[in-house]
């Protein structure tokens, strides 16, 4: 740690400068002898470090986004190149181009905030030893040795013998107790940090390999910074404590008035903008215009929150416009309402015996169907109503030879007729022998 806290040692005298600063501010009101005034100078040097990565912050929340919206692409370009490692590094810098997406860009603002954290680690350790640096010179040396927080020194370590800390004015016990909490209260507010990342910033729709390591970043963060933070002064405990809590806010700020689409975050806030419109008739402030403006650009794009986002407003009777904007529509109202009236119609459920009596009824408009039907066929003939006489050359062609047959010499016996033969095949498909329609056969073919 020593080692790379020197290789930053370029920011200690800005830093420790920094620090000086704020002391000079909160001594003249704590005293410059005191916890609170050193104290208040780390949480402050926090706060003006944060507040010049709020930039990176942004930039790495659409970074992440973006790497969300890509794993189904990088996904089916590593299946597609599994074999070939350096086409698919092709690829998956193709494809970082083409989208204008960074993967480093989430790594940002925790590598724009080392220096500092190792610089202040790199201060506190020379107070601990009772080095000047940077210009932090004798006189603030012993000021800060002197300073305590809740009975432990700035400079003072869970790991520090009880030796060590006897020369800095304390007790081992105290000192133990103070880093332990706050190293417990790090890790905690780290892994609150991650879990309301997961649980409710994160796209359900999508399932992709990113949310299993965000999964697993959960679990693994709080244990590194407890391993470290045994190792850490108290001053270094203060800072990243600070810098912790300062995430924390800023991340639940961000989900709550810019979630990721598709996340419970979003359905949470459209449905207080739905409140927001309902009750004041319009979309108020030029942000949420431009969310409603987003919204309507997708068309069928949108997902389950946004489609529930719509029909919300066109059930109150307003219609979202390109702009962002809405507009009464008294035609959204009825369409609205008449879908819900449409569902609402349900059929009711009958009970067994209105079942059965409704099958009887049925059955006997079916039988006095059926009785009503004429009956064209002759007699005998076995011919059902059904039955259609076919109309066609051959049909005449048998007529005539039936004729010549009747004039021919009476020791032949006689042809059976068209409609014998029709006879005869309705009286077979009625018994059984035969099924379906018969096509009528050729005069000249014989039976």
């Amino acid at each position: 740690m020593d080692t790379i806290a020197n290789f930053f040692s370029f920011i200690t005298t800005p830093v420790s400068w920094v620090i000086v600063q704020f002391h000079k501010l909160y001594g003249a009101i704590f005293g410059p002898d005191t916890g609170w005034a050193w104290g208040l100078s780390i949480v402050s040097l926090v706060v003006l470090i944060r507040i010049c990565l709020i930039p990176l912050f942004v930039k790495q929340i659409k970074s992440t986004r973006n790497m969300q919206a890509l794993q189904p692409k990088m996904k089916a370009i590593q299946e597609r190149y599994k074999s070939d490692k350096q086409r698919q590094s092709e690829e998956m810098m193709k494809l970082y181009k083409e989208t204008g997406t960074n993967p480093l860009s989430s790594c940002l603002p925790i590598l724009a905030q080392s220096p500092f954290f190792f610089a202040l680690y790199s201060v506190l350790s020379h107070i601990a030893e009772g080095k000047t640096i940077g210009v932090i010179n004798q006189s603030l040396l012993d000021s800060a040795r002197q300073a305590h927080i809740f009975g432990a020194p700035l400079a003072a370590k869970f790991t520090d013998s009880a030796e060590k800390v006897a020369s800095l004015n304390a007790s081992i016990t105290d000192v133990r107790v103070v880093t332990a909490v706050m190293i417990i209260l790090m890790s905690a507010s780290q892994f609150f940090t991650q879990r309301q990342l997961m649980m409710k910033n994160v796209d359900l729709s999508v399932k992709t390999p990113y949310m299993q390591q965000q999964k697993m970043l959960m679990y693994i963060f709080p244990v590194i910074f407890a391993v470290m933070g045994i190792n850490f002064p108290v001053g270094v405990l203060v800072y990243w404590l600070t810098t912790n809590v300062w995430t924390m806010g800023q991340q639940m700020y961000v989900i709550n008035q810019n979630p990721t689409p598709g996340s419970k975050a979003q359905d949470a806030y459209l449905q207080r903008l739905l409140k927001s419109v309902t009750h004041h008739g319009e979309v108020r402030g030029r942000r949420r215009k431009n969310i409603v403006k987003a919204i309507v650009a997708k068309g069928s794009d949108r997902n389950d929150n946004e489609r529930r986002f719509f029909a919300g407003l066109a059930k109150a009777g307003f219609a979202a416009q390109v702009d962002g904007t809405v507009i009464k529509s008294d035609s959204a109202v009825a369409e609205a309402e008449g879908g819900a009236t449409t569902r609402r119609q349900q059929p009711k459920r009958q009970t067994k015996a209105q079942r059965q009596a409704a099958s009887a009824q049925q059955s006997q408009a079916k039988d006095a169907d059926t009785a009503d039907e004429p009956q064209d066929a002759a007699p005998g003939t076995g011919a059902t109503s059904l039955e259609k006489k076919p109309q066609s050359s051959s049909s005449a062609k048998g007529t005539k030879a039936g004729s010549a047959g009747d004039q021919a010499a009476g020791d032949k016996p006689a042809r059976p007729s068209r409609a014998n033969s029709g006879g005869s095949r309705q009286g077979q498909a009625k018994s059984g022998q035969r099924k379906g329609q018969q096509r009528p056969k050729h005069p000249s073919s014989k039976k």
